[in-house]
């Protein structure tokens, strides 16, 4: 179980400690009109909040609903509070990802997904990262609160030598540059905008496609608030990495919540595992 046990002093210290980190860090500085544009789903995306810090996105049977950054970028770190369609979300998809000009074939791109579930069963978090063009290096997990009953923080940083999922602080993954070991998979040419989205996928996203989408609870709706972008020539994501504590959070997530590791599945990759996995045990 690593730092965390059944002690509920321990576990009440840590979520303490969490908090005040969360609170402490930069997230209420984004106005959503000056940042972002709709990508599709019209009226569906709504913002709101005197300083425009809030964005809700709502799906129902004619449409879903997205938007985007109005810039591109290339490194930084990404901050957005969210909270998630709540109840019955089976069939929906939360998103927010990095992506580059998927018309070339040979997009990079950072996910964060988030796969809609029956009442009362979690959400599966699954994360992925492609690099021109090629996919196929999927992490999933569930998480250790309830994503619809409160927003959460969910951050990517991303620089030359890592790519680190976080969420609330705590670092679920790194996706390492392991160019010097000559593995030349790692998005890091191509600027890339931010999305996010709301969208229907009930043929594969709750239960392989085997759970629908209940309609009759529509509209679903989710919530994005307090980003931050920071891709300053100073910020502390050019350098950001795991240190002790963090590398005991991400082990401990990793034991107890994560549920798919493209690195172990020897039935997808019974030819050979992507190179980067005889390394990526060492993060």
């Amino acid at each position: 179980m690593g730092i965390f046990s059944n002690d509920k002093a321990l576990v009440l210290k840590f979520a303490l400690v969490v908090a005040i980190m969360v609170t402490s860090t930069a997230y209420g500085a984004g106005n959503f009109f000056d940042d972002f544009e709709t990508t599709f789903g019209g009226d569906r995306v709504q913002i709101s909040g005197s300083r425009s810090e809030q964005l809700s996105l709502a799906l129902d049977q004619g449409s879903g609903s997205g938007f985007r950054s109005k810039k591109e970028y290339l490194f930084g770190r990404i901050d957005m509070q969210m909270k998630l369609v709540p109840g019955n979300s089976a069939g929906t998809v939360t998103t927010l990802y990095l992506t580059s000009d998927q018309s070339t074939g040979r997009h990079d791109e950072i996910d964060f997904e988030f796969l809609g579930n029956v009442t009362g069963q979690p959400y599966t978090l699954h994360t992925n990262v492609f690099s021109q063009g090629q996919g196929n290096r999927e992490q999933q997990f569930h998480l250790w609160f309830d994503p619809t009953s409160n927003f959460h923080t969910y951050s990517i940083v991303w620089n030359p030598q890592l790519i680190m999922f976080l969420v609330d602080e705590t670092p679920l993954r790194v996706f390492r540059n392991y160019e010097n070991k000559g593995i030349t998979f790692f998005p890091k040419s191509q600027p890339q905008r931010i999305y996010a989205s709301l969208w229907n996928a009930d043929d594969w996203a709750t239960q392989g496609g085997l759970v629908k989408t209940d309609w009759s609870k529509a509209p679903f709706n989710a919530y994005y608030r307090n980003f931050n972008i920071d891709t300053s020539t100073n910020g502390k994501w050019k350098t950001h990495d795991l240190d002790a504590n963090s590398r005991r959070r991400m082990k401990w997530v990793q034991d107890n919540y994560m549920i798919y590791n493209y690195c172990t599945d020897w039935k997808r990759f019974s030819q050979a595992f992507p190179p980067e996995c005889k390394h990526a045990k060492f993060n």
